[in-house]
């Protein structure tokens, strides 16, 4: 990944609506995103019907009704998710879902997934990892709510399946919504980085869209981030998504942010080196210098352009003769090698 993948993460935010979903889809489109993100799954594969929300779900949801009954109102039948698949092909974006079960996940296979995102709640489950690494495809792997020995044992899972290291990489993650800025770790990133020697990434959940641009800035080749239509609407994750407006100035910000990063020398760029010899200085004369007086302190001064002697050999002109005439601001071009007796 040459440049910075970003993944506009539409999720649940469609409300198991296809018209809703196709509406992101063009929104994210409008951004530039380099690709929009579903998810896939049966309620009955996914979760018990006793299971309890999470505690940002019962904020933001009916606190009355179960995980089940939440997770059952946002599906996507498989036909509907093959008809938004078409659908962002028309468009020009890569579609991507999260497979939350071994059913979706060989659908999801079936239709073509360039990429398969892992969700970081299933970064334990070793029976879905061996399937998704039996496709041999690209790799996004989540690890939030995880420990270095758990990434460890899931690229192990992955590795040993036969996935080329080459095609795996992992998004630092914190699974809370919002998340506080205080609870992202950013630096948790690059200590994956270090640790596992593989690309590394950035899945945010964070309001605003400074910490996608400061993980970009510390290494990050992708960048995965909730998006909806309203931030108002009814559903678990609205509240914690980007408006479209938004999502299209973290898309502007993060090309910017990897365009101002460059390349690691430090040397002048193509276009500063015009200002250079405006920019930079030469000794010259401060006063009138006769042919055979003495360089001093006194009737030699720095100023610009810096198409001259440079101010480094300073020390080397000083006690040197004059060979020639001065007036005062003439840049001084040549002088006696002897030292003064």
């Amino acid at each position: 990944m040459k440049d910075v993948f970003i993944i506009a993460e539409a999720g649940v935010n469609h409300n198991g609506s296809l018209h809703l979903a196709k509406k992101l889809v063009d929104k994210a489109v409008e951004a530039k995103a380099d690709a929009v993100k579903f998810q896939s799954f049966k309620a009955e594969s996914l979760v018990t019907k006793t299971a309890e929300k999470a505690e940002y779900q019962k904020e933001t949801t009916d606190s009355t009704e179960s995980q089940f009954e939440m997770i059952k109102k946002l599906e996507l039948t498989f036909s509907e998710q093959e008809e938004l698949f078409n659908y962002t092909k028309e468009k020009g974006i890569m579609f991507l879902s999260s497979p939350f079960d071994l059913e979706s996940a060989d659908f999801l296979n079936k239709l073509g997934l360039e990429i398969f995102k892992i969700p970081s709640g299933e970064i334990t489950n070793l029976p879905y990892l061996k399937r998704i690494a039996s496709f041999k495809k690209e790799i996004i792997l989540s690890t939030g709510m995880s420990t270095l020995e758990e990434i460890e044992d899931a690229l192990q899972v992955l590795l040993q399946s036969g996935v080329d290291k080459a095609r795996i990489t992992m998004l630092h993650c914190s699974t809370e919504y919002p998340t506080p800025f205080e609870n992202v770790h950013l630096n948790a990133m690059k200590t994956i980085k270090d640790n596992f020697k593989l690309n590394v990434g950035y899945s945010d959940h964070t309001e605003g869209i400074e910490v996608p641009i400061a993980a970009v800035a510390l290494g990050a080749r992708v960048i995965e981030k909730h998006f909806t239509l309203d931030k108002n609407m009814q559903g678990p994750d609205h509240k914690a998504s980007l408006s479209p407006v938004e999502l299209k100035n973290m898309v502007n910000a993060l090309r910017k942010t990897q365009k101002v990063l460059g390349g690691p020398l430090k040397k002048p760029s193509k276009t500063e080196l015009k200002n250079l010899l405006i920019a930079r200085k030469s000794i010259v004369a401060s006063k009138n210098i006769k042919k055979g007086e003495v360089f001093t302190e006194k009737n030699l001064t720095i100023k610009r352009p810096g198409n001259g002697i440079s101010p480094m050999s300073w020390e080397n002109l000083i006690n040197k003769k004059a060979t020639k005439d001065y007036v005062k601001d003439e840049q001084i071009t040549n002088f006696l090698k002897t030292p003064l007796s």
